[in-house]
This record gives structure tokens, C-alpha cells and sequence, in this order.
């Protein structure tokens, strides 16, 4: 193993065995994303990417609670109400440069999923050849209730979802638990929460392929029910006639998912649809130059800074969107 990082470090870096092991380390802030972060994630993938000695890169989450929760949107809203433009085209640019970086890799880039995988966590596992996930792990792309909407390469991946699930997921901020990230796409193993010390050490030991020992037999999807109204309501031609079809399935599903709907910033859902709707044609670079241009435009957005404010600081979850 190399030399003993400190504790306070916020990615911590480490040679073991065979692998690169890399664990964020903010488990109070459930290993939110910060600049910082992003910037030692991408110094240490091109380390790792010529290096001989590191036959593939793992990467995991401190402490029980998450891999990774999001990204830092406490500090771009306080950067966008200070004018602070910098701030925000470096964030979300170099976060979508690692997200490429991960994607390009030439190596086994393995993700260690435990606990809240959301937002740029999902950036950090899903565009790597493997992403192992737990019983314990709760994956979902949340954006629409604080009026961003999903990026990180969310608007590549998300069409490429079984049927119109990747819509549905990106509208609502529905969670998937592990095995069902798994069923979804989100993930491509599923491991016994249990297990993960003993996955960690057979990587070191024997590179990727360890994986498949672990690998546990799926549950049923508990979206299996649903999967044909999934396509039915979200393979609409807008927003409207999503929460018409919606109506008219009168199921108590469809109940439940339009008044998830309802409380999403209007805003938010029309530029999550168009963006989606778009990105199934796109290729992952153009998806993530798309995301920077809309994004930094969304961030100075009324909605946004009141959505942050009634999830994040605030924590009244009553947010008082603008008319759509």
C-alpha cells in the first residue's frame, strides 16, 4: 500500500495489491462532491491510465451511508447569487471531464457501491466497465426536485435504459435500490453488502475478474409491475400529455407518480425532456457539451436557488417554483 494519507483528505489515494483504490472521504457530507475532489480524481486517473502497475482503478465511498451523494450544489448556488460565473463553468466542466475520463478508460474502472448513490455519484460509477452494488445501496438521479436535471452523462445514459425507463427515472428522482439499479443499467453487479471487504481483497489479489465470484442472484425487479405503464405514459410527445396519460391509467401507481410529478419544478421537467429526448441521439461527448451549455443557464435560474434552498439549506421541502 503507499504512504498513510491523512484523514482529512477528501479523496484518498491508494496502491493495493493489483489496483488503484480510491475512496472519497467526506462521510458527513455523504462524500459530496466538492472542486477539490474533482480535481484530485482527475490527477490520480492520469496517473493511473500509463501506469503499469495499476491493472485496474476501484473506487468507493468513507463511512455506511453513501458512495456518493452529488455533487456540492450548495456552493454553485451561493457562486451563482455572488455572480461568481468562474466558479461554475470550472465545477461542472471538469466534473464532466472526469465523467469522460471514466468512460475512456483503458483499464477495469470498478465502482464499490454502497449507500446513496445519486446525482455525480452517478457520474463517478455508470460510465465505468463495472459497478458493483449492495443491498444497501440506493441509486437515483434526484435533480428535478431542486430544478437542475440530470447530467454527469445522465442524458446519454438514461435513453439507453430499457424501454422509457430512463424518462421516468430522470422526470421523477425515483430511488432504485441495488438490485435494481442492476435490472435498470445503472449497475452491473449485485453483492452481498457483507462481501465488499472480501471483494476489495480479491481485487487487489486477482484485478476485475474477482467480481464474478461474488456476484449474487438478482431479486425480482420491484418496477416489473409497472414497466409496460412506464413505457405507455413516459413515451409521450411532452410533459402534458406524460401527466394526461398518466391520468387516464388510474392506477394507484399513476396516482402516486403524477403527484411526484407535480412538485417537480415545471421548468426543470421541460428541460429534463427535451434534454433526454435529444440525447438518445447524441454520443456521450456531445451529451456532456449539451449538459455544460443548459447548465450553466439553469443555474442562474429563480427556480434552482429556491429549489436548493428548500431541499438543501432550508430543508422545508416547500419549494415556490415560477410559473412554468
Amino acid at each position: 500500500m503507499s504512504s498513510s494519507p491523512s484523514a482529512e483528505d477528501s479523496v484518498i489515494v491508494a496502491r493495493q495489491g493489483r489496483i488503484g483504490h480510491i475512496t472519497l472521504n467526506r462521510p458527513k457530507a455523504l462524500n459530496a462532491l466538492n472542486l477539490e475532489m474533482i480535481r484530485s480524481l482527475a490527477t490520480t486517473l492520469a496517473a493511473w491510465r500509463d501506469d503499469p502497475a495499476v491493472h485496474a482503478v476501484v473506487i468507493t465511498g468513507a463511512g455506511e451511508r453513501a458512495f456518493c451523494a452529488g455533487g456540492d450544489i450548495r456552493a454553485v448556488r451561493d457562486a451563482a447569487l455572488a455572480g461568481h460565473d468562474e466558479i461554475i463553468r470550472a465545477f461542472f466542466s471538469e466534473e464532466y471531464a472526469v465523467n469522460a475520463a471514466i468512460a475512456g478508460y483503458p483499464k477495469p474502472y470498478i465502482a464499490l457501491i454502497d449507500g446513496f448513490c445519486m446525482g455525480g455519484g452517478i457520474g463517478l460509477s455508470v460510465h465505468g466497465q463495472i459497478r458493483v452494488a449492495s443491498q444497501t445501496a440506493h441509486f437515483a438521479m434526484p435533480e428535478t426536485a431542486i430544478a437542475l436535471f440530470p447530467d454527469v452523462g445522465a442524458t446519454h445514459v438514461l435513453p439507453r435504459l430499457p424501454g422509457e425507463l430512463g424518462m421516468y427515472l430522470g422526470l421523477t428522482g425515483t430511488r432504485l435500490t441495488g438490485a435494481d439499479a442492476v435490472h435498470a443499467g445503472f449497475a452491473t453487479h449485485f453483492v452481498d453488502h457483507a462481501d465488499f471487504p472480501a471483494l476489495l481483497e480479491a481485487l487487489a489479489l486477482d484485478g476485475a475478474a474477482a467480481v464474478a465470484r461474488f456476484a449474487r442472484e438478482l431479486p425480482e425487479f420491484s418496477l416489473a409491475p409497472h414497466r409496460a405503464a412506464i413505457d405507455r405514459c413516459f413515451g409521450q410527445a411532452s410533459i402534458a400529455a406524460i401527466e394526461a396519460a398518466l391520468k387516464a391509467e388510474g392506477s394507484a401507481w399513476a396516482e402516486e407518480t403524477l403527484a411526484t410529478l407535480l412538485k417537480m419544478s415545471p421548468a426543470s421537467l421541460r428541460w429534463t425532456f427535451d434534454i433526454l429526448r435529444a440525447g438518445a441521439h447524441r454520443t456521450l461527448a456531445q451529451c456532456l457539451a449539451a449538459e455544460f451549455e443548459l447548465v450553466q443557464r439553469v443555474a442562474h435560474h429563480p427556480d434552482f436557488a429556491e429549489g436548493v434552498r428548500a431541499m438543501v439549506i432550508d430543508k422545508d421541502r416547500s419549494p415556490k417554483w415560477q410559473a412554468a
